[in-house]
């Protein structure tokens, strides 16, 4: 961190503090508040620290305003219209877009990780049949610490770096494992023949008993899904795999801490909410009513897959994804499924009613790529999973960047304590 241009005075209490502010790149200065309990004996209260810089980070940033986000200083429309997800993922790792070679060999590193320990098959099978593939994940992805002892030395760059592709070059794998348990059908092995999104696809939809061939739009539809969803600066996913890690948690424990958060239904869940409630509308003839539900404001009844708490004028993942989810519809047909005769209309509403427009409720990303995925044929149950996998190299490089870090501690949060004063105990004959 660079050297404070600038200062505030901060006075109370006949004391003066000097808060030091820096400049970022981009975006709002930071005050500085480290040495204010040390010389004030006073705490800031930030409930969910939306006003309060963690970390330095040089990998994402989001102007919510602008709708903006930049990966390493790339427009994401770009990356998504231009780019492909391994290369977004060496982007992310490294600071850089790959050269030719380096995209060559950072791709076969990758792709020769993609199958699991043996072993791991067997610790599947303790789960119960019907297990939600996300309870799965959280499990096997802690477990991996178990299998490869080799790359939990976090001391160790190398072992760092092989964590970081053993973890991007699995994830699929478990995570189509964990569907393929879900539904009784038996594990397919990765074909390293395949592109990672087409590899993935392969791995829940084939059958040993026939040939599959992977549908291109639906690969490169999968493909975006995971870029548009590989990192999103400090979220709560991101912020307890970094606040797991500055323990010295090793890499496989701080990415399923980071899977069991995302799979809150306020964070990662909410493609799967807005299917459901899609399911729920049923036919095109019932959307007046929601959307009178939507508007009254006494109901609490409100539209998922719509707006957003971070962009304030549109979410520059959902044109990209606008794209995919039309060719994917086109392929699939929507005549025969009222849902997504549902979504399609409701997408026309939410782009031309004054309401919608003024309010900016435009259809976000968990909008299109919740309707993708129904489309391809995944249950709702695997929406948040392929979310986690997709997001694996953004919590990668944010951990790898937070133990590099030298101003990096162990997170202590504050609190505002409220309870009872100092009190005595007394037996239970007393009381």
């Amino acid at each position: 961190m660079t050297n404070a241009a600038k200062s505030a005075m901060l006075r109370f209490d006949n004391k003066e503090i000097e808060l030091p502010i820096y400049s970022p790149t981009v975006g709002p200065d930071v005050l500085d508040i480290r040495k204010l309990y040390a010389e004030g004996d006073v705490f800031t209260y930030d409930p969910g620290f939306t006003s309060t810089a963690a970390c330095e980070s040089a990998i994402t940033f989001i102007d919510g305003d602008k709708g903006e986000l930049l990966h390493r200083g790339y427009p994401i429309d770009q990356l998504a219209m231009d780019s492909h997800y391994l290369e977004v993922c060496y982007l992310l790792l490294y600071g850089e877009l790959p050269e030719k070679q380096q995209m060559i060999d950072f791709e076969a590193r990758v792709t020769n990780h993609t199958m699991v320990h043996e072993q791991m098959h067997y610790f599947f099978r303790g789960f119960r049949r019907d297990s939600h593939p996300m309870a799965t994940m959280v499990g096997v992805v802690g477990a991996m610490s178990a299998f490869y002892h080799d790359s939990t030395d976090i001391s160790d760059p190398w072992q760092r770096e092989v964590a970081a592709i053993r973890l991007i070059a699995k994830l699929p794998t478990i995570a189509a494992m964990a569907y393929k348990y879900s539904i009784g059908q038996p594990f397919q092995y990765p074909k390293n023949d395949l592109d990672y999104a087409s590899n993935f696809l392969q791995m829940c939809f084939a059958v040993p008993c026939e040939t599959y061939v992977v549908n291109p739009i639906l690969a490169k539809a999968m493909d975006r899904i995971m870029m548009l969803h590989a990192d999103h600066e400090q979220n709560a996913s991101t912020s307890t795999v970094r606040l797991a890690g500055s323990s010295g948690a090793n890499p496989f424990a701080c990415i399923a801490a980071g899977i069991a958060c995302l799979w809150g239904p306020a964070h990662g869940g909410a493609n799967q909410a807005c299917l459901e409630m899609l399911r729920e509308i049923g036919t095109v003839d019932r959307i007046p009513e929601y959307i009178a539900k939507a508007k009254d404001k006494d109901d609490p009844f409100r539209l998922m897959g719509f707006g957003h708490r971070v962009y304030k004028n549109f979410d520059p993942r959902a044109k990209v994804m606008k794209e995919s989810a039309d060719e994917v519809l086109e392929l699939m047909g929507v005549h025969n499924n009222p849902t997504l005769q549902v979504a399609k209309e409701l997408e026309r509403i939410a782009l031309s009613d004054e309401y919608f427009v003024s309010k900016k409720l435009y259809p976000n990303v968990d909008f299109y790529s919740g309707i993708i995925l129904d489309a391809m044929g995944f249950p709702t149950s695997m929406f948040t999973p392929i979310f986690a996998l997709s997001r694996t190299v953004g919590w990668i490089a944010q951990w790898k960047e937070m133990v590099t870090d030298p101003t990096q501690k162990i997170g202590r949060p504050r609190q505002l304590y409220t309870g009872e004063l100092k009190r005595d105990y007394k037996s239970v004959d007393e009381r």
